[in-house]
């Protein structure tokens, strides 16, 4: 559930909270799984051996768990960016800050090569944190591609597939579609999804058993660059209307607190940010000592 609602949100990744919950290692192997159970499993009929090859109740649960999430607070998500914005933006960004260091520490030996990959992590998000969003028109073939596209993303620590959707212009149409339950389309960018995501993780799982080092220090610098997408404090340079006739910011430029005072006339509420960001940090060092306990209970 709690990567459902990282996905909902534009800026933060599914992929950051698999990581710092300790599953996503389990959810690409098992994700990578699926292909090869298919074609030597499932059409012999052989549904216990398929199920046990892929994780399958892993899968089920998880999956279960995100579009739980996705259908029930994707309305709630929203209306708290538009009410307590500084202060949600906040928590996502101690959130992720906290999750540099966490997956940094997995890196098994700290070399001068890996600056390399860290520095094209940080440009990379960097840059796609600062594109301006476009506006497709939703037709099926671009809901199966948007659907592909953003779950890549999504698998990615630090990459947000929903702010992919933003930047293609999707992201009003793939919410509409599910608050109205529009089938066709749900399916159609459900098939891009899968697509997508057996190819993103079989590749993903191979990069990690030949270059794990290296693709960490990628991550984290997708995690660092990211930064820039949910730093609090904005400046809207300009606007678009959406889908529904609202007015809402087209391309923004962060901002010190106290210029946003100034240019808005609004409070930086600086104290509840800075207390909404160290709940963020708390919350993944919280997890990460479960983690660490439940792992030393199984050894």
């Amino acid at each position: 559930m709690a990567m459902g609602a990282a996905d909902i949100v534009p800026g933060v990744s599914g992929g950051t909270i698999a990581f710092i919950t300790g599953i996503y290692f389990r959810l690409l192997e098992a994700i990578s799984a699926v292909p090869e159970a298919v074609f030597r499993h499932l059409f012999r009929g052989q549904l216990k051996a398929f199920w046990t090859a892929c994780d399958g109740t892993f899968l089920l649960c998880l999956m279960a768990g995100v579009l739980t999430s996705i259908l029930t607070l994707a309305s709630v998500i929203g209306a708290a960016l538009e009410q307590y914005p500084v202060l949600v933006w906040s928590f996502f960004f101690g959130l992720i800050l906290a999750s540099v260091w966490h997956v940094s520490r997995q890196i098994k030996r700290f070399s001068p090569r890996l600056a390399v990959p860290l520095v094209a992590g940080v440009v990379i998000a960097w840059t796609i944190t600062s594109l301006t969003a476009n506006q497709l028109n939703p037709s099926p073939v671009i809901f199966f591609g948007a659907g592909a596209v953003a779950i890549c993303a999504m698998i990615l620590p630090g990459i947000s597939g929903s702010f992919i959707l933003v930047i293609l212009g999707m992201y009003a149409h793939v919410l509409s579609a599910i608050k109205s339950f529009e089938l066709v389309h749900l399916g159609l960018f459900a098939a891009g999804c899968v697509v997508g995501l057996l190819s993103i993780a079989r590749l993903i799982t191979w990069a990690f058993r030949h270059f794990h080092d290296a693709v960490l220090a990628l991550l984290t610098g997708f995690m660092i660059g990211s930064l820039n997408k949910v730093w609090p404090w904005k400046e809207t340079l300009s606007w678009r209307i959406n889908s529904a006739g609202d007015k809402v910011p087209l391309t923004e430029a962060s901002i010190s607190p106290l210029s946003f005072a100034e240019l808005t006339g609004q409070s930086p509420q600086i104290t509840g940010a800075i207390i909404c960001a160290l709940g963020g940090l708390v919350l993944v060092f919280m997890i990460e000592w479960v983690g660490q306990s439940r792992r030393r209970q199984e050894c």
